[in-house]
Parts: structure tokens; sequence; C-alpha cells
């Protein structure tokens, strides 16, 4: 079954799958012990994550242990038709569009619960919040899930404290296998990535404002620096705020950051980080793209409503004419620019991410009955396994402790 925008582009996508396998070797190897093992035998997994490549071959890799899958996006503007229909034509269950409507995304989204999964692996949270407030007859089914990304987690854990979530779901974003190196690296490379190829603009000589100085935001400024940019950091937390200025950073409330900023970049995962004041002060000509999982943090609904002129500027920018005559460019609607406007992250980054969702769900699997309504951290195993195959892959060994050192590290009475 599939609900797609075009079968014929399935081996334009297919080419796509192709070049990420022979760059995912942690994925590689977990597929090879998945046909093996067959741990998900019998069972189906519904996943929403951003629909390019590199998802693309992690559907594979579970469907390789047995699973019979149920895919949908986790961001319209993200999903890849020619990737969509590789799958589609590979026989995986997949329902995505891109450019999708709000009424279209909600479709797909409960056409792959409708299957009645057993297992979930969502991205920004919208298959778990679609059981509780929609399918609530398919609780007492679901053995358990992942969830990918920060914003997600954000709303699980207060899903958890209230007592709301109703099985086990593991935050994935927060082993340190992920948002180590995926919310750094992966966002810092794709962020510029997708802003180079959409504006054709330098980078260097330019400030670049980052809101939020999480993982993903460190990782923004860094490569942003790192392109010779200048960078001012606005944050909320006093502690970050003072990370950021001892790495280097200009530290500053986002009103007096939108006088100075060329590009503007959020990464908060909160609504109207960059509203009407901001919008007013800012410099004739200056970008705003989001790198958050939802549309929220640039307030574009209000730059449209107060703007007296709008037109594409060039492919996926729209310009706003504010009545002081300033322009102000929009990359990808303020949806996530690095899929919206590009292809994501690299896949080496993204085989460590997908490595912990493949063996966190194994890990549902092999524990079903066993676990507890909440949300749980990655087991440190599961961590362990992913960075030494990860070690292995780069061919790089690393020192092990002796007995003696390990017995030394225990004790207290040395």
């Amino acid at each position: 079954m599939y609900r797609i925008a075009d079968i014929s582009l399935a081996p334009q996508g297919e080419q796509k799958i192709d070049w990420v396998r022979r760059n995912m070797p942690i994925l590689n190897g977990i597929r090879a012990s998945f046909e093996k093992d067959m741990p998900f035998a019998g069972l189906k997994i519904a996943l929403s994550i951003h629909l390019e490549a590199k998802t693309a071959y992690l559907c594979r890799v579970l469907a390789a242990g047995g699973a019979e899958m149920y895919v949908t996006g986790s961001n319209p503007l993200s999903t890849q038709d020619d990737v969509v229909a590789a799958l589609a034509a590979d026989g995986i269950n997949v329902f995505a569009l891109h450019g999708a409507t709000k009424e279209e995304y909600s479709e797909c989204i409960e056409s792959v619960l409708m299957a009645e999964p057993d297992i979930i692996i969502d991205d920004g949270g919208d298959l778990v919040h679609a059981v509780h407030t929609k399918f609530p007859q398919l609780i007492q089914r679901i053995l358990g899930g992942c969830e990918e990304t920060t914003t997600g987690i954000v709303r699980l854990v207060a899903m958890d404290k209230a007592k709301e979530l109703r099985f086990p779901m593991f935050a994935v974003n927060n082993a340190d296998c992920k948002h180590l190196f995926d919310n750094r690296y992966g966002t810092g490379q794709s962020v510029f990535d997708s802003i180079d190829h959409t504006t054709n603009l330098v980078i260097a000589g330019k400030t670049v404002v980052v809101a939020g100085y999480g993982w993903c935001g460190k990782g923004v400024a860094m490569r942003a620096k790192g392109l010779g940019a200048a960078v001012v950091v606005t944050e909320v937390d006093p502690i970050k705020a003072i990370e950021a200025v001892m790495d280097g950073f200009a530290v500053m409330p986002m009103i007096e950051a939108a006088k100075l900023g060329d590009i503007f970049v959020t990464v908060t995962g909160d609504i109207k980080v960059i509203d009407e004041p901001e919008f007013l002060a800012m410099k004739d000509g200056a970008i705003l793209t989001n790198a958050g999982h939802f549309d929220v943090e640039v307030n574009v609904h209000r730059l449209a409503e107060i703007a007296v002129d709008s037109k594409e500027m060039r492919k996926n920018i729209v310009g706003f004419q504010l009545a002081n005559g300033r322009w102000l460019n929009v990359i990808g609607e303020g949806r996530l620019v690095n899929l919206a406007a590009g292809d994501g992250h690299p896949a080496e980054i993204m085989d460590m991410s997908f490595g912990i969702q493949a063996l966190c769900a194994r890990y549902v699997a092999d524990h079903r009955g066993q676990l507890e309504p909440k949300l749980y951290a990655v087991p440190k195993e599961i961590d362990r396994e992913v960075a030494m195959r990860k070690l292995s892959a780069i061919g790089i060994t690393i020192d092990q402790l002796s007995d003696e050192q390990e017995a030394y590290l225990a004790s207290w009475n040395v």
C-alpha cells in the first residue's frame, strides 16, 4: 500500500538510497545481525521521520529484521518524492507527499496508524500524539517506541510528567551517540550546506545570529565561526549563555541581535523566537532560517501579515517587504532548513543516530511485556555498541582497562 506522488521516480530515489547505504557501515552491520536473528518477525513498525535517503535505508534495515513497515514523513517539505517512490517500489507501505497540506499530512499519519503497529519510531512526536488523541484503542497493542529529536522528547517529558504517556518510549535524542554528533556536527554542517545552496551567498564577513545554545546551537555557531562569520548567540538559560561567552561568542537579547544579524538561525524548539519587534529592527536583506523541528520559531505568519509586499526571490526563498521599505528573506517557509532546503545531515552522522534507533527498536521487541509505560533513557550498552561500531568502521582502536584498573576505579578504600 502506498500514497505517493509518482512511482516512476523510483530509480532516481534508489540511486540516492544506494549512495547512503555505501556510507552507513553501522547500519550495514546491524542489518546483517537483523537478517540472522529476525528480531521483528511478526511485528509491525510505524515510522515517522524525515523521509529522505538515510531514513529510507533505516526502513530497509528494520524490514530486513522481519518488520512489516508502515512509513510516513515528519515534515511536509522534508519528504523527497523520489525516495518515497523507491520505498514503494520495494514493497514498503509508505504514505508521504512532498509539500503535503496539513490535511494530507494528517491523513498520512493516520494511514500509518490504521495498520495497528506494535512499535513506533517517531521524530517530533506526531505519531505518539495521534495515538493518544485519535487512536487510543491502539495503546494496549503498542509494545513501545523511540523518539528521534529534542522537540519530540520535550513533548514526551511533558506527557510522562503528567502521567499521560501510556506506553514505553526511549529518548533516542538524549543518547550520547545521537546528540553529541547528530545535533552538533550534523546540524552545524547541514544548516550551512542548505543556506549556501539556497542563497549562493558567502558566509564569511557576515553576522550570524544563533538563537539557542543547546547542542544544535553549538554546532551552528561553531560552523558559522569556521566559515568566517561573526557570531551572536541569544539564550534564556544563564548557564548556556555563559558557555557561549566562554566559547568566544557575543551574547545579547534577540531584539538587540536583530539590528546586527545578516543571517538568523533558530534552534530552540519554542514559539515566536523571532517576532514582529525583531522583524522591524532588522537590516534590509536579512535572511531568516529555522533549524528547529516545527515551523513556529520564526513567526512567518505574522511577518506575512505586516508585510506590504512579498515575492519569490529565488527557489525556496520568499521575500517580505515591510512598511519601512526593507526586505526580509525567509528560507523554506521557516521550516527545518536543512531538510526543507537540503538533504539533511550527512550519511555518516545519521548512521550513528539511526543505529541507536534500530537497536532501541530491537530492545523494545526483545523486552516486550517487561517495560512500564514511561520515558526511558537509551541503555548505555546500546550507546557503547554504536560507538564501538563507529570506531571500527573508521579504523580506530582504543585502550581497555585492565582488571587492576577496573578494581581501582571501583574502590573507595585505596
